[in-house]
C-alpha cells in the first residue's frame, strides 16, 4: 500500500489524483470471529493543532498495519494535511509541523478518501483511541460527509488489562515502550507513535493467544471483562 501512496502523490503532483470513489468506499467490520493470527489491524495516530475536540483539528495522520502477528513495513499510511489556515502556535513546538509543512501537505480530502481505502474498513487501534477517534470521525464528517461507525480499540486499555502485573511507572506510551524495551524513533510524529504502539499491540495479541483467545472478539470480550472488574472496584 505504501508504494499506491507513493503513485497517488506522484499523480496529485501532476494534477491528476486518480481518486477512489467516495460512493464506494469499504463497509468497516465488527469484531467478530477473525482469528488474531489473520485479520489486519489498522494503528493508527493523529497529530493536532491542540486538545480541545471542539475547536482544533487535524493536521497529520500515521498509521501502520498489523496482518499474521507482524507490522507490514510496506503497508503504511504517513501524511501530512495542505491546511495552511490552520494556528499551530500552541502546537509547534511538540509536533515540529510548522507553516510551511502545512502548506506543502497534500489536499485534506483526497488524504482522507485514500486513508478509508487504505484502511478498508479494518479495526483501528490507538493509544487512547478516544482521542484520535473523536478527532478523525469529526474531520470525515467535516470534509467528506462520512459517518460510518469503525471498530475502535484502546491499546492504553488492552496493556494493564493483560499485563496488570507490569510496572511501568505510569500510563503513558513512553511508560509502556520503556517497560517492553522498545525504541521510539520520534515521539509526537505521527507514523512512529504508531508504529511503537504497533508493537505494543504485538506483545498484547501475543500473550492473547498465549491465553487461549483467538479471535477478536474473544480480545474485546476480555477488555469488557476488564472494564466491569475496574468498575466494580472503584471506591464509591
Amino acid at each position: 500500500m505504501l508504494e499506491q501512496i507513493k503513485d497517488w502523490i506522484e499523480r496529485l503532483r501532476a494534477g491528476s489524483t486518480g481518486g477512489p470513489d467516495r460512493e464506494h468506499l469499504p463497509t468497516p467490520k465488527t469484531a467478530g470471529d477473525q482469528r488474531l493470527s489473520d485479520c489486519r489491524l489498522i494503528v493508527l495516530d493523529l497529530e493536532t493543532t491542540g486538545l480541545n475536540g471542539a475547536k482544533d483539528e487535524v493536521i497529520a495522520i500515521g498509521a501502520v498495519a498489523i496482518h499474521k502477528n507482524s507490522v507490514d513495513l510496506g503497508d503504511q499510511f504517513d501524511l501530512v494535511l495542505r491546511r495552511p489556515e490552520l494556528d499551530i502556535s500552541e502546537t509547534v513546538l511538540i509536533h515540529g509541523i510548522g507553516p510551511e509543512a502545512l502548506t506543502r501537505g497534500h489536499e485534506t480530502e483526497d488524504a482522507l478518501l485514500h486513508l478509508l481505502e487504505w484502511m478498508n474498513g479494518d479495526p483501528i487501534l490507538a493509544y487512547h483511541s478516544a482521542f484520535d477517534q473523536k478527532f478523525l470521525e469529526k474531520t470525515l464528517k467535516q470534509i467528506l460527509g462520512y459517518t460510518q461507525p469503525h471498530t475502535w480499540i484502546d491499546v492504553a486499555e488492552m496493556l494493564p488489562a493483560f499485563f496488570p502485573d507490569a510496572k511501568t511507572g505510569g500510563r503513558g506510551l513512553d511508560n509502556w515502550a520503556d517497560f517492553f524495551g522498545l525504541e521510539v524513533s520520534a515521539r509526537h510524529h505521527a507514523a512512529a507513535d504508531a508504529m511503537v504502539t504497533a508493537e505494543l499491540t504485538l506483545a498484547v495479541i501475543n500473550k492473547a493467544q498465549k491465553n487461549d483467545l483467538i479471535t477478536l472478539k474473544d480480545l474485546v470480550g476480555k477488555l469488557k471483562y476488564y472494564r466491569q472488574l475496574k468498575n466494580m472496584h472503584r471506591p464509591n
